[in-house]
């Protein structure tokens, strides 16, 4: 039998190792410079240059003497409530910014991926650890010290011996990303980030829009409470009147008994229009981060908000780039094309550079003896062979994944034109209605003061003035809705628009465009 004699290593063979060493790092680092899988391009703006079916006017319609004006091209400041011109509703939409959970927990999500990210980036350096281990171990009889773990290189001893062992060493390892894996996996994470900063966009925006909405809602309940109140007080009027005729022998007693009736049925209508007003209220309450017990509903007055007139109305080809939950869809469309990548470099042979150098001894004087000393430095190769369809599975898996981001993304861009295609229409029939609402009212007051006058006068029945009363309210109040609705559905086109994050400065860019 022949013994296996162990291979020396001394100067010699160390020099004959170190230039085959160079050459291996000089081949990984120009095999570097390709990544497999396919490198990433944002999709193309859809082929368009309209929004709508057909073009939308220069107006989008004229209403109590107010006309909106679409403005292709122009700006959306990042502000744009303060077009509205209320100091109250910039509060509440201040307060709900500083305030709002849902926009923190958003902007925390975006600085977790910052840091994996971050985190991520460490694989392009190399990976530097230090070891200190102390133990005491016992030698079995015929047992080698070079076969106790955590042993090298330090020195012989007797066999059944109980002895103690120190190891200091230090490593250092350095992944040649020959295939690329490692860069997408690192472009993944970029990706990612990007999905964080635009879902942090949308909160913000969706934040701002539903303050907004709700704040215009209780203005408006407010106002039709209002309404309902003065037109009670014009029936009590009403009534006292009805019930002199009924004293004086001119009318009969059921016309009074009628217009109580009608009294207490617009009493009844206060009720929904105060439970309306304090769900709104409790919604500000509830963006705002505050609860319904410690919160003060913003005051703003309906009669006081401005409705804007110039309304910026983006280009498609600028769309794509402004919507955050467009810019968000294609940020997974990113990711799942690095995930191809990811995919496909763990088909291929993946080579590290390690290298390691330490002291070991049983006692002081061996540590730091000459035979203390232990080292190690090469290349590892790790090659994948059989994985029984696993990796390929994968890689496809990724493939279709890709496929569903591209499908995503092509939906939401088509939902975003439908979105702005839908407030702009909405914004001229809004219009036609409150003109024509407007003028409905007009005519009900006019109807109203002349039939009560005659009334009074004995010249018509009251049976008229009580229709006349019913005819006004609800003109009233539809007038109020229409109003409301025409102002809300300004705020939609803004957030259609994405609210003007990209126009941001100053303190707002900072705190609130990420």
């Amino acid at each position: 039998m022949t013994a296996a004699v162990p291979l020396p290593i001394g100067r010699a063979s160390t020099l004959q190792f170190l230039p085959r060493t160079r050459l291996l790092v000089v081949c990984a680092f120009v095999l570097g410079g390709c990544a497999v899988g396919p490198d990433f391009k944002p999709p193309a703006a859809p082929e368009t240059a309209r929004l709508a079916l057909a073009p939308p006017q220069a107006d989008a319609g004229s209403a109590q003497g107010l006309t909106q004006h679409f403005v292709v091209g122009a700006p959306l400041q990042a502000d744009w409530w303060q077009m509205f011109k209320s100091p109250a509703l910039d509060q509440a939409v201040a307060h709900a910014l500083a305030n709002n959970q849902t926009l923190q927990a958003a902007e925390a999500s975006l600085r977790v991926a910052q840091q994996n990210l971050n985190a991520g980036e460490g694989v392009f350096y190399p990976q530097v650890n230090v070891g200190l281990a102390a133990q005491r171990a016992r030698i079995a009889p015929g047992q080698s010290t070079s076969t106790v773990p955590g042993s090298a290189q330090q020195g012989s001893v007797s066999s059944g011996a109980i002895f103690n062992l120190v190891t200091l060493s230090g490593t250092i390892s350095y992944p040649l990303d020959i295939f690329g894996g490692e860069r997408r996996a690192v472009e993944s994470l970029g990706a990612q980030v990007d999905f964080q900063r635009n879902a942090a966009r949308a909160a913000y925006l969706t934040l701002t829009a539903n303050v907004v909405n709700a704040c215009i809602a209780l203005a408006a309940y407010r106002a039709q409470i209002h309404s309902t109140e003065a037109l009670i007080a014009l029936q009590a009027e009403q009534l006292r009147s009805t019930q002199a005729q009924v004293q004086a022998g001119t009318a009969p007693y059921s016309n009074t008994l009628t217009q109580r009736s009608l009294i207490a049925a617009s009493q009844a209508q206060l009720a929904p229009l105060r439970q309306k007003a304090s769900a709104a209220e409790h919604l500000i309450a509830l963006l705002q981060g505050d609860l319904p017990s410690q919160s003060v509903a913003p005051a703003v007055d309906f009669d006081a908000l401005t409705l804007p007139t110039d309304l910026p109305i983006s280009l498609p080809s600028a769309l794509v780039h402004q919507r955050p939950d467009i810019l968000a869809s294609e940020a997974q469309l990113h990711a799942a094309s690095a995930n191809i990548g990811i995919a496909t470099a763990a088909q291929y042979p993946s080579l590290t550079l390690n290298a390691t150098y330490g002291r070991a001894g049983s006692s002081e004087p061996k540590f730091f003896g000459p035979a203390a000393t232990f080292w190690s430095i090469g290349p590892s190769l790790i090659a994948p062979l059989f994985h029984g369809g696993t990796l390929r599975a994968q890689r496809q898996a990724a493939l279709e994944a890709f496929d569903a981001a591209q499908a995503n993304y092509r939906q939401t861009v088509l939902a975003a034109f439908a979105q702005v295609a839908d407030a702009m229409q909405a914004l001229e029939h809004d219009a036609q209605a409150l003109q024509a609402q407007a003028e409905s009212e007009a005519y009900a007051r006019e109807a109203l003061s002349l039939l009560h006058a005659n009334y009074r006068a004995g010249l018509v029945a009251f049976l008229d003035v009580l229709v006349a009363d019913v005819q006004y309210h609800s003109a009233s109040i539809a007038t109020l809705q229409a109003v409301a609705q025409r102002e809300q559905d300004t705020v939609a086109l803004f957030a259609a628009l994405g609210g003007g994050w990209w126009n941001a400065s100053g303190a707002v860019a900072t705190a609130h465009s990420p």
